[in-house]
């Protein structure tokens, strides 16, 4: 298979476009975030990379604090929408018709509409160049309880969640395989 090489770049492909929120419930702001994921499991750590120019920057550098919501496809044109605009300059939560409450864990609000949002407690800013990582502890999980079974398990699978990669959304497809299977012995026959 022939490859062609290029410099560094910032390629991959899938990402979670989560859906960022920051400050009070008085006075609250949401941004898109593509560059986030799970750094470690004990504790259960994060991060998110903004730009120091983006509005979201200060709110959550002052208050230490942030949420990530996880995306569903009919939350598509917030993610969107979110993504381009400016707290500076707009209500995004209230253009976009979300809602908010105020978790168990954390002193930020979840976003109503997404079917998991971790509450996240900065322990680190790192800058990187264009933008600084925000290294922050999960504290808490808000999940839907659409989402979870009598067993108290999550479903994620159906809530229809969101990717995003190289500028274009996409729905979350069909299921390829799960943790483990490829080393799972086969249960015996029985006679």
């Amino acid at each position: 298979m022939e490859k062609i090489f290029w410099n560094g770049g910032a390629l991959l492909a899938p990402v979670p476009p989560v859906l960022v929120t920051c400050g009070t419930m008085e006075h609250p702001n949401i941004m898109t975030a593509a560059w986030t994921g799970i750094c470690c499991t004990h504790p259960p750590m994060t991060y998110i990379s903004v730009r120091p120019t983006r509005h979201s920057y200060g709110i959550i550098k002052e208050s230490g604090e942030f949420v990530l919501n996880l995306p569903t496809t009919e939350l598509v044109r917030a993610v969107d929408f979110c993504g381009v605009r400016s707290g500076r300059d707009i209500d995004k939560i209230a253009k976009c018709g979300l809602h908010l409450l105020m978790p168990e864990q954390g002193n930020v609000p979840v976003l109503a509409e997404s079917p998991v949002s971790l509450s996240c407690r900065v322990t680190q800013i790192i800058p990187l160049g264009s933008h600084d990582m925000f290294l922050a502890e999960i504290i808490g999980t808000a999940a839907d309880s659409r989402y979870v079974d009598s067993k108290g398990r999550l479903n994620l699978q159906q809530s229809g969640l969101l990717a995003y990669a190289h500028g274009e959304y996409f729905a979350l497809g069909r299921k390829c395989g799960e943790f483990g299977y490829s080393v799972r012995k086969k249960p015996k026959n029985k006679k």
